[in-house]
């Protein structure tokens, strides 16, 4: 009889079953080789780390804290390890302050933690003091000085306490918490989010049906972090599918790992499919005579794409032939083998979406919250599930209704627990069962979902319009000069922008045009070419919007927006309250 999935833990058990020992279930790149694990392997060892855990004193809902800089075969071992015994697994994103670590692992009671390596160990012993509760720290990497979770496989070799775990297994019921997923948050003190064991497995049964190929065939290049809910839901659908998990190095080796793994499939943010996409561009610009023309014609004949043959049948056999002749070669730059790209955390410009569409390399843009487990909506390629410009139909299970102001609310299965010992925050957002997302959207006839913007980021002027920033600043952000940007304007007359450049392309730009912008971003964001340039292309950009949407004004800011300048949180989301206080002087001179 084949496993019944009802909690995480049965995923690996089911793979085992259903395609029996998968021999590259998980591949972690160590020393420049590819090491494999097998299902049955990865078997082996969660259960020695379950062992190990309870021969520890590990009680059932006990904290043990994870943090790793990068995804890797051990970190989900010792997930599903955790899992077993009844604990829950608390992730910690690596980028966030030594003094974020303290409060999350106190707020959780964690009393274990799993690290990936030397810097985040020292972090961790700078507030080690501060947290009472921690009794032991373990590395993935060998560091002197601590201990390694190698020691943990050792101690579960013991086979003895078997039987305890297989009785400690039975009683953690599908209703039971699994993890609590800190939110990294635009401001305040991160909450909890308490996700149950029903929560992961309903969502990767709804999702299941959308994957594009055959069960037990695939390969994946797993590269986000695994700490966020989106990639770590995503293992669990690829070992319930019988997909190969592939963990890239590290986001700067991806070019590389893609040309050696040549995935099916893989999973990114639009950030990085923008900086994919600017990256294939400045090659075409520097082609001449006919490839420079055939590159260009493809372009914009990508971005006319539209699925399912609406563009016509003359339409379909010029793309027919761009595809031969210049998509073939982004299809082979990404590996070859790339059936789709699935993106979620932020808003997928439509433009992309189109392009890569059309070069044969669907993105599909998907929608949820940590709170949801997270997908509840999401395209497809099946049933004309794909649609541009939207985040696709609800998954399975997952029911959605539209508030009076907008706002999208969410029920099912996948709606989150609460939010770990915040009873009245919980209270806030969970209302007669329904999530409160936060976001406001429209769900059409056909059922396809699309978000105009977050509900809470929304702005009125002084002469009482709406501003809907996130759909402005996407738009803007299809000019190759600006990198990032921050609508501003609530309570002032008219909208206005922070805008990072994109200083990579500026300089190519500045060679190219025999400009002199200077040799520091200080004096590139003050040049009159640059600003002159830059004004051009939001001019142009405003034709898209109405006169009490335009940005009127805007203000270069020197710095590289970043996760470590303050700007961005670790899911590379503006820090609003944050940026607007850093450019306090640029936001008196645009509205002084």
């Amino acid at each position: 009889m084949m496993t019944s999935v009802t909690r995480i833990f049965d995923f690996p058990y089911y793979q085992l079953e259903k395609y029996s020992s998968i021999p590259d279930a998980f591949v972690t790149k160590k020393n420049g080789v590819w090491k494999k694990t097998s299902t049955v392997e990865f078997i082996s060892k969660v259960n020695a780390v379950s062992r190990a855990l309870l021969k520890m004193g590990i009680q059932k809902d006990d904290k043990i804290a994870m943090i790793s800089t990068n995804n890797r075969t051990e970190w989900s071992i010792v997930d599903i390890g955790i899992l077993q015994t009844g604990a829950q697994n608390v992730p910690i994103y690596p980028t966030i302050t030594a003094d974020d670590y303290a409060y999350i692992l106190n707020h959780s009671g964690a009393t274990y933690c799993f690290i990936s390596d030397g810097e985040i160990l020292q972090k961790v012993n700078s507030i080690r003091a501060k947290v009472p509760a921690l009794q032991q720290v373990y590395s993935f990497d060998e560091i002197a000085g601590c201990k390694n979770w190698s020691e943990l496989l050792l101690l579960g070799e013991d086979r003895s306490n078997q039987n305890e775990l297989e009785e400690r297994k039975e009683k953690v019921l599908p209703e039971d918490l699994a993890t609590i997923i800190y939110t990294s948050g635009t401001t305040g003190t991160p909450k909890g989010v308490m996700l149950s064991h029903q929560n992961l497995v309903s969502n990767v049964r709804g999702i299941i049906h959308l994957i594009p190929f055959p069960a037990g065939k695939g390969k994946a290049l797993s590269f986000l972090p695994v700490c966020h809910i989106f990639e770590r839901v995503t293992l669990y659908v690829y070992q319930y599918y019988g997909v190969s998990v592939y963990f890239g190095e590290s986001i700067e080796k991806i070019s590389a790992n893609l040309k050696e793994v040549k995935p099916n499939v893989i999973t990114a943010v639009p950030r990085l499919l923008e900086k994919v996409y600017d990256k294939i561009y400045s090659k075409g610009t520097e082609l001449t005579g006919i490839k420079k023309k055939l590159f260009f014609w493809a372009i914009n004949l990508g971005l006319q794409f539209e699925p399912y043959g609406t563009n016509g049948l003359w339409y379909k056999i010029q793309l027919k032939i761009t595809r031969k002749l210049i998509f073939s070669k982004w299809k082979e730059g990404l590996g070859g083998n790339l059936e789709v790209i699935v993106t979620g955390s932020a808003a997928l410009q439509p433009r992309l979406a189109r392009i890569f569409a059309a070069a044969a390399i669907p993105v599909l843009e998907g929608y949820g919250l940590t709170e949801t487990s997270p997908v509840i909506s999401a395209n497809n390629l099946k049933n004309k599930g794909f649609r541009i410009g939207t985040v696709g139909k609800l998954i399975e299970y997952v029911e959605v209704k539209i508030a009076e102001d907008g706002e999208i609310l969410c029920k099912g299965p996948n709606v989150m627990m609460g939010y770990f010992k915040e009873e009245t925050l919980t209270n806030e957002v969970l209302i007669d069962g329904y999530f409160h997302t936060g976001d406001i959207g429209t769900l059409d006839k056909d059922g396809f979902l699309k978000i105009t913007d977050r509900k809470k980021e929304m702005f009125k002027t002084s002469g009482g319009k709406y501003i809907a920033p996130q759909l402005i600043e996407n738009t803007m952000k299809q000019s190759r000069f600006i990198e990032q940007i921050m609508v501003i304007g609530e309570g002032q007359k008219m909208p206005a922008a922070f805008i990072q450049p994109n200083f990579e392309f500026l300089k190519e730009w500045a060679v190219i045009h025999k400009i002199d912008i200077g040799k520091s971003n200080d004096e590139h964001v003050l040049h009159e070419k640059v600003l002159e340039r830059i004004q051009q292309d939001i001019d142009s950009l405003n034709d898209k919007f109405g006169s009490w949407e335009k940005i009127k004004r805007f203000e270069l800011t020197p710095d590289v927006w970043s996760i470590d300048g303050g700007q961005l949180t670790p899911t590379l989301k503006l820090k609003r309250k944050i940026i607007k206080e850093l450019y306090k002087d640029q936001y008196h001179k645009i509205y002084s």
